[in-house]
């Protein structure tokens, strides 16, 4: 086998390697930047929880009443037969436990 000693890289000397392309080290943090973490979400507006609350609560989409009405009919539905089944079921081997242990 031939050794291609053209092919490799040069060894890296830390000492002369500028910070930024390190890649063992972070960068240290300006002195003048806040120390305060930022938000995943964005910069918070002024006045705190309460402020940050009724934004975000004028952003949501409200359904009409129609829609409200409509949905809220189709979940007490499911909800009923839900409970119908699973009562039919209980007492499906309610019968069948009696039949059985007799």
């Amino acid at each position: 086998m031939r050794d291609d000693a053209s092919q490799r890289l040069p060894p890296v000397d830390p000492a002369t390697t500028p910070p930024s392309s390190r890649a063992d080290e972070r960068p240290e943090p300006a002195l003048d930047a806040p120390a305060v973490a930022e938000s995943p979400l964005g910069p918070e507006p002024e006045g705190g929880f309460i402020a940050a609350t009724m934004d975000e609560l004028r952003k949501v989409v409200w359904p009409s009443r129609q829609q409200l009405f409509s949905e809220s009919v189709a979940v007490i539905l499911m909800v009923g037969l839900s409970a119908a089944a699973i009562a039919a079921i209980d007492r499906f081997y309610n019968w069948l436990s009696l039949q059985v242990f007799r």
